[in-house]
């Protein structure tokens, strides 16, 4: 099934991007706005620090889609989260130490793929298990184990890729014990903060750093078991890019643990909660920084 999978992102990729030009850099992102943000903050950096012509692919698809578009040579770089790439893409067990989830993806990565990853970007964006926050409040949850015996009760809500991935929807019931009413609905990771909001789902698997989490008063359960691994943010790009243009390496270090969590969580406010431009989100975080963000397009 992975394969299947993987041979229909290539289909996709190639229809989005066709064959990439030696001279300009191509930066892809998933299909959520941390990951479109993210990628548009590289095209901004690299463009500033190193004046190469940047062809952003953005909001592509889920994981699966970039990394064979990384691999195939169709994108030059994208944002990645150690935890992923360890259990969806490398198909390893979950560890919970993250360092030594960084050394092994990266290990692999450079031996299977061509790969390097580069310096995390500073926070780690783990899966959250997440109810309203009322009822976090009137049945007193804290912990993914404090939910357990309400499950059986409760309809369940996934994004299409954490119902699938090995350290997603499977793993998780059988490491909590969680028994839900009828199976899961599975929906775009956009949809289920909103249908929690509304009463279509009571549980549901979001982003730790997602914005809307805070401004629709929903509630993080903690992880208690340590279930999931760390998924740092890293960019992650291929070997040959890196030998073509050198430049792209010291433009990337600089960027060394510049995001917190809580800037990327108001970042992801400003886009999904106050529906503002990603582009102007990124130049003012960069500027924050003291980074010299390129220009706003057409600006004189």
């Amino acid at each position: 099934m992975k394969t299947s999978r993987w041979c229909a992102g290539s289909l996709i990729l190639l229809c989005l991007v066709g064959c990439s030009n030696p001279d300009r850099i191509v930066i892809g992102s998933k299909n959520f706005s941390e990951q479109v943000i993210l990628g548009e903050l590289l095209a901004q950096h690299l463009e500033a620090e190193t004046g190469l012509e940047v062809d952003r692919r953005l909001n592509l698809g889920g994981t699966f889609i970039c990394h064979e578009g990384l691999v195939a040579g169709q994108l030059d770089i994208y944002v990645e989260y150690t935890g992923t790439a360890l259990a969806a893409i490398l198909g390893a067990s979950p560890q919970g130490d993250a360092a030594a989830v960084l050394e092994a993806v990266r290990e692999a990565y450079d031996a299977q793929f061509g790969v390097e990853w580069m310096a995390p970007l500073g926070f780690s964006n783990t899966f959250a298990m997440i109810v309203r926050g009322e009822d976090a409040r009137r049945l007193g949850l804290r912990t993914i184990s404090d939910a357990a015996p309400h499950t059986p009760e409760w309809t369940a809500g996934f994004g299409y890729e954490f119902a699938e991935r090995e350290d997603g929807y499977r793993g998780l019931v059988a490491a909590y014990g969680l028994e839900f009413d009828g199976g899961p609905r599975e929906m775009d990771l956009g949809l289920v903060y909103q249908a929690l909001a509304d009463g279509e789902v009571d549980f549901v698997a979001g982003n730790s750093t997602d914005g809307l989490i805070e401004a629709l008063d929903l509630a993080i359960l903690e992880d208690d078991r340590g279930y999931f691994p760390p998924y740092e943010a890293v960019p992650i790009v291929r070997q040959e890019t890196l030998e073509r243009h050198p430049q792209i390496r010291e433009a990337l270090a600089r960027l060394d643990g510049l995001i917190s969590e809580e800037e990327m969580r108001r970042m992801n406010q400003q886009v999904d909660g106050e529906h503002e431009d990603v582009g102007t989100v990124v130049r003012e975080f960069l500027a924050s920084k003291g980074l010299g963000a390129a220009p706003a397009p057409g600006a004189g």
